[in-house]
């Protein structure tokens, strides 16, 4: 048998010193699941592009009306006097308008797409937040304490989904009121009308995700750490929100953001059916609307184009972006 090496105390202290330290001689720390899915994040250029377009879309939906010109303001010497349509190529594209001016009225596309923008964003960031909150709720509560709560809640579930939402919203803007008061506050025009578009869509969609958190709790509820926490004596209210939703913040997170396109689509479609916002205020959708009824787009497709490519990329990168975070939050779905 060899004999044991005679190694010193000084040498012992500088092999402690080295394991102590990294290859890159940095202390090794351990990384968060926040940190780790931060970094198969980064490492996925598809979902960091599309969130860095994401980000710059919410800029321009704020601050850009204050830089853009005014989007009621008409340009009629701009346009041709007999066929109203812009004059130049493409729709009347030059510096001073960037895309274009709209037939008939000459009113410059640009600032439309950027007011555009912010309220497509404000009616589908509040619906989702809507939807969001009362599918978390009811979809924690279904999966955790099963029997006849988690069937109750399921047929409930199963009634909006089968609801024809798109008749509802056409039918229940055309008798609602135009003007109302809500806590002493008279709300009319468009005020209105967003409350109620963010309160259709929102109320409407959150079994989607009601479906999703009741399927995660089904799992977790097994768990051990729910067991543990049932032996020390812990309450439903406790396990509901210091146990469970803690391990829900992944699909949270990542259905919202596949959520927030969808109602999108949504908002343009009903912009489009004309029960949208109320013209002149710009919207994607009543700009398509007017392309197609005003026959804008055989004279002039550049202003059906435009929105359309503007909806077109911002739910193509909210998609991708709500991938890119799914796979890096569960790399198992890869």
């Amino acid at each position: 048998m060899a004999a044991p090496l005679d190694v010193s105390p000084a040498q012992t202290e500088a092999v402690q010193a080295v394991a102590a330290q990294g290859v890159a001689g940095r202390k090794i720390e351990g990384r968060s699941l926040g940190q780790i899915a931060w970094m198969r994040l980064k490492r996925d250029k598809v979902a960091m592009g599309s969130a860095i377009f994401v980000i710059f879309l919410i800029l321009v939906a704020i601050f850009g009306p204050f830089v853009v010109q005014n989007p009621d303001v008409y340009h009629p010497n701009l346009l041709n006097p007999t066929l109203l349509t812009p004059n130049g190529r493409f729709g009347g594209i030059s510096l001073a308008h960037p895309f274009g001016l709209e037939p008939y009225t000459g009113r410059d596309v640009l600032s439309r797409i950027v007011n555009g923008a912010r309220y497509s964003l404000l009616i589908a960031s509040l619906a989702t937040a809507l939807a969001v909150g009362i599918g978390v709720f009811f979809g924690i509560i279904a999966g955790y304490f099963g029997g006849w709560v988690d069937t109750l809640i399921a047929r409930t579930m199963d009634v909006f989904l089968a609801f024809p939402l798109l008749v509802f919203a056409l039918a229940l803007v055309g008798v609602l009121p135009t003007t109302a008061d809500f806590l002493g506050v008279t709300i009319s025009g468009n005020g209105l009308r967003i409350g109620l578009l963010i309160f259709i869509i929102g109320f409407f969609s959150w079994p989607y995700m009601g479906r999703i958190i009741r399927g995660q709790v089904l799992s977790l509820r097994e768990r051990e750490f729910v067991d543990a926490a049932r032996s020390l004596g812990a309450r439903g209210p406790y396990i509901l929100v210091r146990e469970l939703l803690p391990n829900l913040w992944g699909p949270i997170l990542v259905y919202s953001t596949l959520l927030i396109p969808t109602n999108i689509l949504f908002e343009a479609a009903l912009s489009y059916l004309g029960v949208g916002i109320i013209p002149p205020t710009p919207s994607w959708g009543e700009m398509l609307s007017d392309a197609v009824t005003n026959g804008y787009y055989y004279i002039d497709p550049m202003y059906m184009f435009i929105p359309g490519m503007a909806i077109f990329l911002t739910v193509m990168s909210f998609n991708l972006f709500g991938d890119g975070l799914r796979d890096a939050l569960d790399p198992k779905s890869r």
